[in-house]
């Protein structure tokens, strides 16, 4: 296992971190301000080739590895965590299901303009009643003849408005708890398909959320992703590589709060020194240097792990719950040693503290990753077989 970045690692590091500091680092205050969101900013990305990292040529991508997907995360986040969000859910949780479970005619048909930034994609399982528990969810569908007609209401979902294609997750077997969801590609284009804005959010405010509404939504039968019957399969293994996306961008949050702590420890003073000077401050330094380094390493195995066409469960829920909880806790500690000035918007970390509570509870809460390590080392859980797995890197013709 050798964790060295190869030169296009650093290539693309170096291309994602100026496309951040050009296109999103001098407008992210006034977006989180006004609470707006940039609807050209993921084409921008789409141009770059980020939207396509980690994807097939063959399907518009640029043919890079999952660790390369990490390392755009990382530094998406280290500006801010909107367009990271963007990312998570566009690529993590949308077109790596897709590239794991849809037929080749549907790769073609909508990962291909993902890719390339011409359409736009979300993921909708959460709804008002149902978030760790998808088991619960009332959203359904119902098969006439080649299509289905699916109603119901999914919330929280990041891109709601912007979305040109939602995987949607929705009960074709009611009685049958997580055994009768099953997954679609829906159009926005479908009529009956209404989204509507969720404003007044603690955090990711230049971000785009909302509810999806359904009603006698009519899907062809093309669009169904796998068989009846599979959609909580997929779903799972899609919050495997999503958790991958936001672990990753939780790092990038470590960097941002730790670079800004430096900068403002070496240059205020307290009682004629340099507050770095203090202990109790280096001793937060400290924990945010640790924080990265450790959050790196659990992101680089889980990408070396995807690289290898293995299986991640238990991996990506611990980088997920250890970087989220550790990002959360460096920006506690990054206003602690800005002080008053940490309260404002005068400097990042005030945004940062905000956005970091965020991913503490999406794509599975501390709590849950807390249950799932448990069960693991207990010998309750274990991963079996089952579906086909994501194609591991370099990709094969058949990718």
């Amino acid at each position: 296992m050798d964790f060295t970045l190869s030169p296009e690692h650093n290539l693309l590091r170096d291309t994602v971190r100026k496309f951040a500091q050009n296109e999103i680092a001098p407008y992210v205050r006034e977006w989180d301000r006004n609470q707006t969101y940039d609807p050209d900013l993921l084409r921008k990305m789409g141009e770059v080739g980020l939207l396509g990292v980690c994807l097939p040529a063959k399907y518009g991508g640029a043919d890079l590895d999952y660790i390369a997907l990490g390392i755009a995360c990382e530094e998406l986040e280290r500006v801010d965590s909107a367009p990271r969000t963007a990312m998570s859910v566009h690529v993590g949780l949308n077109s790596l299901a897709l590239l794991q479970w849809a037929t080749p005619e549907q790769k073609q048909r909508f990962l291909a303009p993902q890719a390339r930034g011409e359409k736009i994609a979300a993921f909708a399982l959460t709804e008002p009643n149902a978030g760790s528990d998808p088991a619960s969810m009332q959203a359904y569908a119902v098969r006439d003849g080649d299509s289905y007609v699916l109603n119901g209401e999914k919330t929280w979902i990041s891109l709601a408005d912007v979305a040109d294609h939602f995987l949607l997750f929705a009960k074709t077997d009611r009685e049958a708890a997580h055994r009768g969801i099953t997954a679609f590609v829906v159009e926005r284009r479908f009529p009956g398909v209404r989204t509507v804005p969720i404003h007044g959010k603690l955090g990711v405010r230049s971000g785009d959320t909302g509810s999806v509404a359904l009603e006698n939504v009519r899907v062809p039968l093309e669009n169904r992703i796998g068989a009846e019957g599979e959609g909580f399969k997929i779903a799972m293994s899609a919050l495997d590589k999503g958790r991958y996306t936001v672990a990753s961008g939780a790092v990038g949050t470590i960097i941002a709060c730790l670079e800004a702590s430096v900068a403002y420890a070496n240059e205020r003073k307290a009682f004629g020194v340099p507050i770095g000077k203090k202990e109790l401050v280096q001793q937060m330094i400290a924990r945010m240097a640790q924080s990265r380094d450790i959050g790196r390493l659990l992101c680089y195995q889980v990408g070396w792990m995807m690289n290898q066409g293995m299986r991640t469960t238990r991996e990506v829920s611990l980088a997920k719950w250890t970087n989220c909880d550790a990002a959360f806790q460096a920006a506690n500690d990054a206003i602690e040693i800005h002080g008053a000035y940490g309260y404002c918007d005068e400097f990042p970390v005030e945004r940062y503290f905000r956005n970091a509570r965020g991913p503490v509870i999406y794509e599975g809460t501390r709590e849950i990753h807390q249950i799932v390590q448990a069960e693991y080392a207990l010998g309750y859980r274990e991963d079996k077989p089952g579906g086909p797995m994501l194609p591991g890197w370099p990709f094969s013709d058949d990718a």
